[in-house]
Order: structure tokens, then C-alpha cells, then sequence
């Protein structure tokens, strides 16, 4: 098994969404590395626009949600962003619906 650096893989988006869109945090790279889905998760909400939302599909490999990302969510974006937890995908994952309510600002 090949081990891959944080600096070798693709960004979740290169760009500010202005609609609501879904980040695909399910890959291969995101089953053994928590830390990468919670960074990548951020990074979505940061490149979401004011006023939509971000689904952020989960890797099954890491549990609900509610265990590791809602406590990051709060910590990064405080009241600018509310979230729910919307159903646990048919292949383990879980999609958590991220509302963007005011402008977020660099971590």
C-alpha cells in the first residue's frame, strides 16, 4: 500500500460555490484519514457562498459525524454556518447538510 501526503491529493473545490452543491469526502484517501475529511469538510464550507449549502458526504469508515466533524464545524465557523445531519448513505457513508448563514472568513 502506497502511502499519499496531504500535499498530493486534489483539493475538494478550487473555487467559491454561489449555489449549493455536494463535496464527495468518500474517496479512497478519506477511509483511513479522519484529519482529511475534517480538513476537506472546512475547505467546502469556506468555498460555499452565503446564502446556500454544502452537503458533505461522509467516509463510513469514521462513524457518525456527531463523533468528529460537528465539534470542528463549531470551532471554525461558530453561528456563520448552522448544520444537520441529513441520513447514513446506502454504501456506510453520511451526509451532514452544512447552511452557510453569513460570510466565513480564512480559518
Amino acid at each position: 500500500m502506497t502511502s499519499v501526503s496531504h500535499d498530493d491529493v486534489d483539493p475538494v473545490t478550487d473555487r467559491v460555490h454561489e449555489n449549493s452543491w455536494s463535496a464527495n469526502l468518500e474517496k479512497p484517501r478519506h477511509a483511513d484519514d479522519r484529519g482529511l475529511v475534517v480538513e476537506e469538510a472546512l475547505d467546502a464550507v469556506e468555498h460555499t457562498a452565503h446564502g446556500h449549502h454544502v452537503n458533505l458526504v461522509t467516509h463510513g469508515n469514521h462513524g457518525h459525524p456527531s463523533d468528529y466533524l460537528f465539534e470542528a464545524l463549531e470551532a471554525a465557523f461558530g453561528d456563520r454556518v448552522a448544520w444537520e445531519y441529513v441520513e447514513q448513505c446506502g454504501c456506510g457513508g453520511h451526509v451532514t447538510r452544512v447552511h452557510v448563514e453569513s460570510p466565513t472568513a480564512e480559518r
